[in-house]
This record gives structure tokens, C-alpha cells and sequence, in this order.
């Protein structure tokens, strides 16, 4: 397979006046090679970050011809418009890191190695885990099955293809969240970092609460390892005010970027949020709702607010 070809033009960086440009120039990642978008404010006010690792849909030609299955198919993978959702953070004074490669051809949101040995036509090195719950499922770095259980791949590829988006894809997300994360710990004394996510409407196949009707919000925080309880309980009390239902941690209490660095002992916190995509798109056809608008903007309510809360919670913790 070749490389991949994003064909749609990414979002530029946000921000302007020279302060702001040195400051990013100087401090902060900038766009790598059109596989991420870091969108900055124009100067950081709050000590969070926002990051969206599967909102990705530009989808390679050459990737799309290899699957068995369709586009639209593939995208049930995705979680759709998150990015689009979560676009207020840098006008509350929050930068936003998106992936703009799609989940199905390669995840972030894993351990850099987890790979299905059975998807490759070559032996994996020693160092690739190949044994692990997600790679069990069908859902490791880069997948085998989409989000509804269907197989991905016509044929098998090779380590070296794995390498290649390992490198390309996989780094420059963790370089730029890294980066994110200790210009905010050293500009703030802590750093607050929100996983976004979407989830099914119903538990599928695959889910360990297969066919049951979901909340509109689920709030990880590995069982309190990744963060401390008063940024989940932050959270939960802002969402709920604006009217959402929400539950913690069931079905979905985190995965390893929450536990990668959620680190609420020196002072970094990692808190994943899953949206219930029934609020603002169609799943069937992978399309937006006419109440999508709707729900951005009582998410930047829910941005300002953990804005303005995060730095009390500095203070506090």
C-alpha cells in the first residue's frame, strides 16, 4: 500500500498577533504534516487541553480500496464531528488537538504496538504486544474490525506498512498531546486534559452492554486512577446543570490515553468524556442532525464553565 494521500485541507492554526505567533512558535506544536490539527488560543487562560483522536475522516483512496468494506462503512469507526462539537475550547482558552487521519486506519487512542499478529503477512517484532484485550476484540493500534464487528482488511499487510503509520500518524499525535501537556504543567502547575469521544446510542455487538439504550454522557476516569475525584465530580456537576444525563465510567471508563497520562500525582489529570451520538447525528447514514448546532453550543457552556473551575482547581488539588 502507499502512503496516505488526506486529500481534505486542514483547519490552520488559530491565534494571531506577534505575541501569539511567538508564543506558539516557541512553546507549543505546530500542525505536522497534515495528519493533526492543534488549534490554539490566542493566549491559553485555562490549564486544560482538549484533544478528539477519532473525529478523523480523511480517508486514503488507496486505504478505502484495500477494505472490504465502503466508506461509509469504515466510518462507523469514527467518532463523527467531535472535533466539531469541541471547536469552542480555543475561545475559552483552551487549546484543541484533533487527529485528522481516520480511527480505522490507525488509532491513537492505543499503545503504539498492539497488533493482531494474524493481520500481517510477516512475523511481528518482540517488542509489538500482541496479547491484550483490545487486540483480542478486533481493536488494536490500527484494527481489524470496524465498530459493528465487520472485518476490515481483504488481504494481509506488512510489518513494515505497520511501522510506516506507526511513525507518520501514531508519533506526531503523542508528540503534539505531550507537548500540550507540559507547556500547560509548566505555565499553570497542573494540567487538566479532556479525551473526547461519541459513542453508539445502543451497546453493539462487540460491547459488554450489547443492546442496551446508553446516557447522553459518559465520564471515564479509569475508577479514579486518572484523575482526582473532584475533576469528575467537576465535570458530572456542569454537565448536569445543563441538563444531560450522565454516568461514570460504564461502558466506557478510559483507555490508554486517559491512563497514559492521567497522572493526578504530578499534577496531570485525564478525564474522557463519550457523547451519545444519538444527540447529535444520524448513525445510520454517519450524517449531522439538525440538533448538532444545538449541542455545541451547550458544550462551550460546558468548556467555559471547566474553564473557569479548572482554575480553582489548580489551587485546590
Amino acid at each position: 500500500m502507499t502512503g496516505p494521500r488526506f486529500w481534505s485541507k486542514p483547519q490552520g492554526m488559530s491565534g494571531g498577533g506577534q505575541a501569539a505567533r511567538q508564543r506558539r512558535e516557541n512553546d507549543r506544536p505546530a500542525l505536522a504534516n497534515g495528519v493533526i490539527d492543534v488549534r490554539l488560543p490566542a493566549r491559553q487562560t485555562a490549564p486544560l487541553i482538549f484533544a478528539s483522536p477519532h473525529s478523523g475522516a480523511q480517508y486514503d483512496p488507496a486505504f478505502v480500496e484495500s477494505s472490504r468494506l465502503d466508506e461509509r462503512n469504515l466510518r462507523r469507526s469514527e467518532d463523527s464531528f467531535v472535533d466539531e462539537i469541541f471547536a469552542g475550547a480555543p475561545a475559552s482558552g483552551a487549546p484543541l488537538l484533533c487527529a485528522l487521519y481516520p480511527r480505522a486506519y490507525l488509532d491513537p487512542n492505543r499503545e503504539p504496538y498492539e497488533l493482531d499478529p494474524e493481520m500481517f503477512t510477516d512475523p511481528l517484532p518482540g517488542h509489538v504486544k500482541t496479547r491484550s484485550d483490545r487486540v483480542r476484540a478486533g481493536f488494536g493500534t490500527i484494527a481489524r474490525l470496524v465498530a459493528s464487528g465487520a472485518e476490515i482488511y481483504a488481504a494481509k499487510m506488512s510489518w513494515a506498512e505497520a511501522e510506516r503509520r506507526i511513525d507518520t500518524l501514531y508519533r506526531p499525535y503523542h508528540r503534539a498531546l505531550e507537548g500540550l501537556i507540559e507547556a500547560t504543567l509548566r505555565d499553570f502547575g497542573a494540567a487538566f486534559l479532556l479525551d473526547c469521544h461519541s459513542m453508539p446510542s445502543v451497546g453493539g455487538p462487540t460491547d459488554r452492554d450489547r443492546g442496551t439504550p446508553r446516557p447522553d454522557i459518559v465520564l471515564g476516569d479509569r475508577f479514579g486512577a486518572s484523575c482526582e475525584p473532584a475533576v469528575i465530580e467537576t465535570a458530572e456537576r456542569i454537565l448536569l446543570d445543563l441538563g444531560f444525563s450522565v454516568r461514570r465510567n460504564e461502558p466506557y471508563a478510559g483507555a490508554f490515553t486517559t491512563a497514559h497520562y492521567g497522572r493526578p500525582g504530578e499534577r496531570v489529570h485525564a478525564l474522557q468524556i463519550e457523547l451519545n451520538r444519538r444527540l447529535y447525528m444520524n448513525e445510520a447514514t454517519v450524517s449531522r442532525s439538525r440538533d448538532l448546532p444545538g449541542l455545541r453550543r451547550r458544550m462551550n457552556r460546558f468548556i467555559a464553565a471547566m474553564a473557569e473551575e479548572s482554575l480553582a482547581l489548580v489551587e485546590t488539588l
